[in-house]
């Protein structure tokens, strides 16, 4: 197969950035704006109900979207050994823990099949190369474990809808789905989809994802922006039957499709939530929901809208309370008049304010340094200049990145700005608002800090039977007043941190009953503190401080 780059757009099916239209908003924001740090930012010790007020950073969703649809990013390519893919996963998520990333978004049901053992939907073609042929292991499984293993939170990325990338369904597996029910299938644009309009699909559809959220240990269910598919000029999505059967009583066809799109967004996040209360549930939709020429309510932009297009009423789905985070795909540049970032970005933020939902900006890191593209992407900065952007904007809780590949790339060297601008430590993962109040992990115990020759060995347990999903660990040099009430009780510990814990976080490691770890920047008289984190990302009071010895 030919390697050659390609976008979103032509891979996916539609950015619909080539459907943008002129509209002036006026002069650009300024390219670098001044940071409200910590301004409705988490505390470093939000769980815990105490603490001190954390730098902006301090929770921080830092993702990248990892695609194997056509084998954009992984497997590289069909019929790799299982070997030589876990190689290649693998180096994936040394990509990420090398970039101070925090979670990977991985595309595990790209087109109505399956990278587990599903119960419902055969094998993925991307993994062999034919449709329902076993690996020889579970992908999942072991994506799972090895992201855990790097204290990365794995979030499971399903496409709800799309069944193939051709459209003739008797090249799907005999015992496909849409083969044993042909009238579930719709051929539009070139591929082939369920039927959004089908109760039945509507319900299988949920019992195959939920078969992967029931079944492994996934800290997240992501979907991205494919409901019904972007519209292709001259061509009608056949779902008139489907209509006819099931649209009495909505005023047209359209209002009757974003129906069906809610019962999917609405269910699942019951079954979601039901199933696994503590992970977190949410969607990355096209990045515009309306424009305020078609809607006041909508944003000052010109382009393709998914409340029409996809019949994805998103700012709907935020305001009913059905998401955990929304991660709008804002894949423009600061100051481009049809879509700019920086009435985007604002305007999403004013939607999920007050709701309980999280706001992770999914940010266009294939766009930079790629000819046809505008002139603001053939600046390394432009990336980092949204993230400086978005420190005006509380509300906005972190970024992710499409996709892993590009992020390797580092064209123009934007992944490096990127991180020496805004990524120079780790961050703790977001806690989702609704599960903030639960009981967070006991405070471990630091048993020793030990100078050697490679900085500083570090020793701690779990001083509770159930074992941490993370380790966080502080340190604080020199006479510094945080380490004050060394050896109190908690409360103490936590009324005496004088600092800003998030700018002492110096690794965050995997969880167990015990931890070990090895600091290079340690020094003799470096103090140490330790907290744990459980799931949901709920911190634990810090343990007692440790000087090096």
């Amino acid at each position: 197969m030919n390697r050659r780059p390609l976008t979103r757009r032509a891979i996916l099916g539609g950015l619909a950035a080539a459907a943008l239209t002129p509209l002036t908003l006026g002069q650009a924001r300024a390219a670098s704006l001044p940071g409200r740090r910590g301004a409705g930012a988490e505390d470093a010790l939000s769980a815990t109900g105490t603490g001190t007020p954390a730098d902006w950073s301090a929770r921080q969703m830092r993702g990248m979207w990892i695609a194997s649809v056509v084998n954009i990013n992984w497997p590289s390519r069909t019929g790799l050994s299982a070997e030589q893919q876990k190689a290649e996963f693998l180096s994936w998520l040394d990509l990420a823990a090398s970039r101070r990333l925090n979670a990977v978004f991985v595309q595990v049901r790209p087109t109505a099949d399956a990278f587990w053992p599903s119960r419902y939907e055969p094998w993925s073609q991307y993994l062999t190369g034919v449709q329902g042929k076993d690996p020889g292991y579970d992908p999942l499984e072991f994506m799972i474990e090895a992201a855990h293993e790097r204290g990365l939170a794995f979030h499971a990325w399903f496409n709800p809808y799309r069944v193939s990338m051709q459209a003739d369904p008797a090249q799907l597996v005999p015992d496909h789905p849409v083969r044993r029910n042909p009238g579930w299938g719709v051929a539009y644009g070139g591929k082939l989809y369920y039927n959004p309009g089908l109760p039945e699909v509507r319900a299988f559809v949920q019992d195959a994802i939920m078969d992967a959220v029931t079944r492994y240990d996934i800290d997240g269910v992501h979907f991205d922006d494919y409901f019904y598919p972007y519209p292709v000029a001259g061509q009608e999505f056949n779902d008139a039957d489907a209509f006819a059967r099931h649209g009495a009583g909505f005023p047209d066809k359209a209002a009757w499709r974003r129906s069906n799109v809610d019962l999917l967004i609405q269910e699942m996040s019951r079954r979601v939530r039901e199933e696994k209360p503590e992970i977190a549930w949410g969607v990355s939709p096209f990045g515009i929901w309306r424009n305020a020429a078609t809607d006041p309510l909508g944003s000052a932009t010109s382009g393709s809208q998914s409340y029409d297009n996809q019949h994805a009423d998103t700012r709907g789905w935020v305001k009913k309370g059905w998401l955990d985070y929304v991660a709008p795909q804002i894949y423009w540049n600061i100051g481009l008049p049809a879509a700019d970032y920086a009435a985007l970005a604002p305007w999403w933020s004013q939607v999920v304010a007050d709701t309980g939902t999280q706001l992770w900006v999914g940010q266009a890191a294939y766009k930079v340094g790629v000819a046809g593209q505008p002139a603001a992407w053939q600046d390394p900065a432009e990336l980092s200049r949204h993230l400086t952007f978005n420190r005006d904007h509380p509300e906005i809780g972190g970024d992710i990145y499409y996709s892993a590949g590009d992020l390797r790339a580092d064209r123009l060297g934007s992944t490096t700005r990127l991180q020496n601008d805004h990524y120079t430590r780790p961050a703790l993962g977001p806690v989702l608002p609704r599960l903030a109040s639960g009981t967070p992990p006991r405070r471990p115990s630091l048993t020793h800090a030990r100078l050697t020759g490679k900085g500083v060995e570090l020793s701690f347990h779990a001083t509770h039977h159930a074992k941490p999903r993370l380790y966080a660990i502080y340190r604080f040099d020199g006479d510094d007043t945080a380490t004050a009430g060394a050896g109190a009780d908690a409360a103490r510990d936590l009324a005496d941190l004088k600092t800003d814990l998030a700018g002492h976080l110096v690794a965050v490691v995997p969880g167990g009953r015990r931890g070990e770890y090895t600091d290079p920047g340690g020094k003799d008289g470096s103090r140490y503190r330790v907290t744990a984190l459980d799931r949901a990302n709920r911190q634990s009071a810090p343990s007692s401080s440790r000087r090096t010895r």
